[in-house]
């Protein structure tokens, strides 16, 4: 047997399915580095993806199919932020608050308009994001190794792929050196003495949720509208939670939240990989234990190699003003 192939198909499969996961992941990393806990990132990924799938399909367009899941999702995000940030309510209800409203709307409004069990009709040619070809990318494909990764591997994803890549780099960045930045993850620290320094933290708060339901909806928008061809209910099946699994993981740093999705990413890949595959001595697995694995893996994870998390002090906490 060829395992070429079959390892550069996995690695591909590891990419394209690592996306959704990274982002939601960044997404939460923002929230929870400015001090607002964010559980709801599966219900504002399932409502960006049902948007964005419903405008694509309405326009014609995948870009505007992307722009209204990001809007949809930042409306969520917004709800969430007026109640854990101005009202100073119990983050984590409202996070569950947000991911039972997403899971109930989309079908029942998808059901409305479309009348296909809250499907959205299949989304095709412009109505989806398409791979894209890197320049020399078939230049290249011959030269072994480097050529063949660049080709295979780099090469022939949808932008939205490179937006996440993209998306990663200025986290980190920003987070790491800029003066927004740090004054972020000060309030997650400590929002008293930013306060004292005459810097408002409710502001610092909201940019950071907004932030987090942009990349929310480009992590939705991925869903229906690149990776599948339009939207079906639940289709998020669970990541935001395995993206909360990932921050922990990482603990809330970016390029370690990379690589721990990219980790997700390969977990699920092999269990699609694995279906329908008669291994030795055991034979053919049945799928719902290959579609467990990557979620049995998480907490085999969580649990045993994880070490010691400690989030940013002021997380979960809402901030009274001292008078």
């Amino acid at each position: 047997m060829d395992w070429l192939p079959i390892a550069l198909n996995v690695i591909d499969s590891t990419a394209r399915l690592a996306v959704p996961l990274l982002l939601a992941c960044l997404a939460g990393l923002w929230s929870e580095r400015s001090g607002v806990v964010d559980i709801g990132l599966e219900g504002k990924m399932l409502v960006a993806a049902f948007a964005g799938a419903a405008a694509a399909h309405a326009t014609g367009s995948a870009w505007m199919g992307l722009l209204a899941g990001i809007f949809a999702s930042v409306l969520f995000s917004l709800v969430h932020g007026f109640a854990a940030i101005t009202q100073r309510g119990n983050q984590i209800v409202s996070g569950v608050a947000i991911n039972m409203l997403a899971a109930g709307l989309t079908a029942l409004v998808g059901n409305a308009w479309y009348g296909q069990g809250g499907r959205t009709p299949p989304l095709e040619g412009a109505q989806r994001f398409q791979p894209i070809e890197l320049p020399f990318a078939a230049a290249v494909a011959d030269v072994p190794v480097v050529g063949t990764l660049y080709s295979e591997i780099v090469s022939g994803h949808n932008v939205l792929v490179y937006f996440a890549v993209a998306a990663t780099i200025v986290t980190a960045w920003v987070l790491a050196n800029t003066r927004f930045g740090l004054r972020l993850r000060a309030v997650g620290e400590n929002p008293a003495a930013v306060d004292t320094a005459g810097i408002s933290v409710t502001a610092l708060r909201y940019a950071a949720v907004v932030i987090a339901g942009v990349l929310c909806g480009l992590g939705g928008a991925y869903l229906s509208v690149g990776q599948a061809a339009g939207f079906l209910p639940l289709m998020t099946a669970g990541k935001g939670f395995i993206a909360l699994a990932a921050l922990i993981f990482a603990k809330w740093r970016a390029w370690p939240a990379f690589w721990t999705c990219l980790l997700f990413g390969l977990l699920d890949a092999v269990a699609i990989r694995l279906q329908g595959v008669a291994l030795p001595g055991v034979g053919e697995l049945p799928v719902q234990a290959i579609q467990a694995l990557p979620y049995a893996l998480t907490v085999v994870l969580l649990a045993g190699f994880i070490g010691r998390a400690i989030p940013p002090k002021a997380s979960g906490l809402p901030y009274v003003k001292e008078r």
